[in-house]
């Protein structure tokens, strides 16, 4: 990004990255991709009621390139998941992706071989919201816990290492074919 790469790590860094996490938290601009009737949903929280203009976000983007938010609302089908991807690689970095609904989390009531079984398999998702179809409330929540996700992220030679280390504990991580309890 600029000041990050130039500066060894620790040095002034630490308030950097605060200030650009709070600075990019408060200018997310999502692109829209409203695919079913979690859609509905998605816009009735642009109107007065919900008012997404209180967290920067007065503008839904329709150029991918504009915009640093996906919103993935509703069922993606095998014939739809590349232009979903199209759009993800045409938005700038940083970019973040939410999952909004159960359609777009995991497939849903839809179990066949139309539908892609969770958006995930497409994009990397950031935050992922339940629901059929979720209410605008949990997407204004959702939104809230990205921004802490945003406000966190690490610049420069912090982020190279906060990688690395969930990639570790990733890989160290029980496969979830291998949990037992509730999941199975």
């Amino acid at each position: 990004m600029g000041i990050e790469e130039k500066l060894p790590a620790g040095i002034l860094l630490g308030q950097v990255e605060q200030l650009v996490g709070l600075v990019r938290k408060a200018s997310v601009w999502p692109a829209t991709f409203g695919l079913a009737c979690c859609a509905i949903e998605m816009m009735a929280v642009g109107g007065p009621k919900y008012d997404i203009a209180r967290f920067g976000m007065e503008r839904f983007s329709a150029s991918p390139r504009q915009a640093d938010l996906m919103i993935v609302a509703g069922r993606v089908s095998q014939k739809m998941a590349p232009v979903v991807r199209q759009v993800y690689d045409q938005m700038p970095n940083p970019k973040w992706v939410i999952a909004m609904g159960v359609c777009a989390s995991s497939g849903g009531m839809f179990n066949n071989y139309a539908i892609v079984q969770g958006v995930d398999h497409i994009v990397p998702v950031d935050v992922y919201l339940p629901g059929c179809p979720p209410r605008p409330e949990m997407l204004l929540d959702a939104i809230l816990k990205l921004h802490e996700q945003i406000k966190g992220e690490k610049l420069g030679a912090h982020k190279v290492t906060a990688e690395a280390e969930a990639e570790e504990r990733a890989l160290a991580a029980t496969p979830t074919i291998q949990m037992t309890g509730q999941l199975r």
